[in-house]
């Protein structure tokens, strides 16, 4: 598998999905990503595309054509081509074909990116639509972040800053569907606290926040990440009950809401690409004690 190095982490790849494998933090000697233990979450940090999220049924329309998609998409799921390598980058690439449009009809190609930088990793996705029609799609980061890593910590330790003190609400998921009921959970503050229930009605997704940067820590020991998401318009947290990790998922889409149309050019947050048009968006993730 493709591994990249400087002077403060180690960051493993595989092509299948174009994954992160491995942050290792080697001062610290501390591994920074959830290693996918199948008994728990089989994934270490997923792209999803061509949708984010759930879409009601598992089903979509183009053109009053049903295509079935499950959730999160499929890329996650097939090989990427490494198409360049150097000590410290990787590119892979995606591109549409006879199985991928089956199941979505726009020809596409998507590379994502990685980048050492310090002690941070810049993780970079482009889209293209090598198509005539205007593509429509949705593109987001699921990255685990192992937590607990030192002695005698539990969930209830972390918690998560963000770089502006907020005022906002989670979107609430019923059956992994938003139900346009929302529940207050920052008030005023840039710190929201984690616990066991923090997850027990699924994702907390924010659709509004004015902060571009949050951080995970621990207030028992210098555990710190930090992932800055400049330009995604909303932000997933999530964990499994009693699971060591945490994801921070900076998004450009949403699942369906439970009155969804399906029809995939009017879907919450979609976005579009005009034909031989690109997009292009990155985010960071900075990891270890020096971490501010």
């Amino acid at each position: 598998m493709p591994t990249l190095q400087n002077d403060h982490l180690r960051l493993t790849l595989k092509p299948i999905g174009a994954e992160m494998t491995s942050l290792y933090h080697l001062a610290q000697e501390k591994e920074y990503l959830w290693q996918a233990d199948p008994e728990v979450w089989a994934r270490h940090a997923p792209v999803l595309f061509p949708i984010v999220g759930k879409l009601k049924g598992n089903q979509y329309q183009v053109d009053e054509q049903t295509y079935t998609l499950p959730q999160h998409g499929f890329a996650r799921d097939l090989p990427f081509e490494l198409i360049k390598q150097s000590p410290q980058q990787a590119l892979f690439r995606l591109e549409s074909d006879s199985t991928t449009r089956e199941k979505y009809p726009f020809e596409f190609r998507l590379d994502i990116g990685y980048a050492l930088r310090g002690s941070a990793v810049r993780v970079s996705y482009t889209v293209a639509n090598q198509g005539d029609e205007t593509m429509y799609f949705s593109i987001g980061a699921h990255p685990g972040f192992a937590i607990c890593l030192f002695p005698d910590e539990q969930l209830d330790d972390y918690y998560l800053e963000f770089d502006h003190a907020e005022r906002a609400a989670r979107a609430l998921l019923e059956g992994g569907l938003f139900n346009s009921a929302t529940r207050p959970v920052l008030t005023g503050t840039p710190t929201l606290p984690l616990d066991a229930h923090s997850f027990d009605e699924d994702a907390i997704v924010f659709k509004q926040l004015k902060s571009q940067k949050v951080s995970l820590k621990s207030r028992k020991s210098d555990y710190r990440v930090k992932v800055c998401y400049a330009g995604f318009p909303y932000l997933g947290i999530w964990s499994k009950a009693g699971a060591p990790f945490v994801c921070i998922e900076p998004w450009y889409g949403l699942a369906d809401a439970t009155d969804a149309t399906g029809q995939l050019s009017a879907k919450e947050g979609i976005l579009s690409l005009g034909s031989g048009k690109t997009f292009q968006c990155h985010f960071d993730i900075y990891v270890g004690p020096s971490v501010k």
